[in-house]
């Protein structure tokens, strides 16, 4: 089966929530995205909250705060925004909600609104006992290729 081709493709947009919660409360993933169809369907009704197509895509939560990333149909944001206003909350447990930002991709909606920053990477040629090797360098770890494994390393081990 072929894909379709981009211009007839669903196109998306993803929201960045964050949530509050007591520090006791235990929130997970399938019962915040129960919350969020059954606000949906109270709030747009079920042709409103089929169109909109809410999912969650990533759930994190712990000791009381967390976040998500919330898919919603490109043209059904105000929707999506209103319906996640309504949930209050979540298996039991009141929840406070609200969207931190709007992307049109998973990575800038983590990067700019969930603080989730790219890891830079990069090889270069070092010095590493005795011997030109290739080391990676990410955010200021330095990992050395050396005999088929890699040993971590500073700045102050290359010469």
């Amino acid at each position: 089966m072929r894909h379709l081709p981009k211009h007839l493709r669903p196109r998306w947009r993803y929201l960045a929530v964050g949530l509050e919660a007591w520090p006791d409360a235990d929130l997970n993933r399938r019962a915040f995205q129960r919350s969020i169809w059954f606000a949906a369907q109270n709030l747009l009704g079920d042709a409103g909250s089929a169109d909109a197509d809410l999912s969650v895509l990533d759930f994190t939560f712990a000791d009381g705060e967390g976040e998500a990333v919330v898919r919603a149909r490109h043209g059904h944001v105000e929707a999506a925004r209103a319906a996640l206003a309504c949930v209050d909350e979540v298996a039991g447990d009141p929840v406070g909600l609200h969207v931190r930002g709007i992307s049109g991709t998973i990575r800038g909606c983590e990067e700019k609104y969930l603080g989730r920053r790219r890891e830079l990477s990069g090889e270069r040629s070092v010095v590493f006992a005795d011997a030109e090797r290739v080391a990676v360098e990410r955010d200021g770890l330095i990992d050395v290729r050396h005999d088929g494994a890699f040993a971590g390393a500073t700045e102050l081990d290359f010469e």
